[in-house]
């Protein structure tokens, strides 16, 4: 699986555990980990951000 394959599936996950609150539960997990001082950890969610986004508008862009 590729790491954007492993994101989609990330996305997806939180998306049917959190529903309608997934982005901000993402939102959320990206302020703790700034805080945390994990920068690996924020891109991770951040690409995750990104492909909730993109499925709210309904397609991979």
């Amino acid at each position: 699986m590729t790491r954007d394959e492993e994101r989609w599936a990330e996305a997806l996950a939180i998306e049917r555990i959190h529903g309608d609150r997934a982005p901000v539960w993402v939102a959320e997990r990206i302020g703790e980990l700034a805080l945390a001082g994990d920068e690996a950890g924020v891109r991770r969610f951040k690409e995750i951000a990104a492909r909730l986004g993109q499925m709210t508008r309904g397609g991979r862009q």
